[in-house]
């Protein structure tokens, strides 16, 4: 006897948002504004192809090469580009840096913009009004949150993105890593500490 395969189906219910994307995407198509493959492609490649490991990398050569450093500070958005980053919500971009004096928190009051260049899609919690609205009023206590409790002596600055200015966080260099390869040090950078939320350890 042949032998029986099951296959396996996701069951999972579609939470509103993504009913609402699937809409949205049915629509899009059925009127002819966009090719299915050419969604496809958007959707690949800031699934895959775009994302926060590009921000890694960048943080990673900050760290270690001062001139970069230097240059994204001056023109991020031009830095960036050096690396081979850039696209749609990439075009202004300024670096923030993280010192013991200052954590930089990055939020968007009035909608969700975000250097998806280098961040890839923003998390859900990024759009949230709770977030937007409770960031640059109670910026200490979104942070702890998040489980990160700052000294008091730690001042945090709070940058509003804009359509024409976004921001990354520059997180700071943890102590140990002096003599750790430039992808070794990109592994450790995630997402979250380059809006923020969180720091970057070992």
């Amino acid at each position: 006897m042949g032998s029986t395969q099951t296959h396996q189906h996701d069951e999972r219910p579609l939470s509103d948002i993504e009913i609402r994307v699937k809409a949205l995407e049915s629509l899009l198509v059925e009127k002819g504004y966009v090719h299915p493959e050419t969604l496809e492609r958007l959707i690949q490649t800031y699934e895959h192809e775009v994302g926060p490991h590009y921000g890694a990398k960048v943080v990673a050569r900050a760290w270690t090469d001062e001139s970069f450093a230097q240059h994204l500070r001056d023109d991020a958005t031009e830095a960036v580009a050096s690396m081979g980053y850039r696209g749609r919500q990439g075009e202004h971009l300024v670096a923030v840096e993280n010192t013991p004096e200052q954590h930089n928190l990055v939020v968007c009051t009035l909608c969700s913009c975000y250097p998806w260049p280098v961040l890839g899609l923003p998390p859900a919690w990024y759009k949230s009004s709770a977030f937007r609205s409770q960031a640059v009023i109670r910026p200490r206590e979104v942070l702890r949150s998040f489980g990160l409790d700052l000294p008091e002596s730690t001042h945090i600055r709070v940058w509003d993105s804009t359509a024409e200015i976004r921001y990354l966080v520059i997180p700071m260099r943890p102590t140990g890593t002096e003599d750790w390869s430039l992808e070794a040090l990109a592994g450790l950078v995630h997402r979250d500490a380059m809006i923020g939320t969180a720091l970057v350890r070992t």
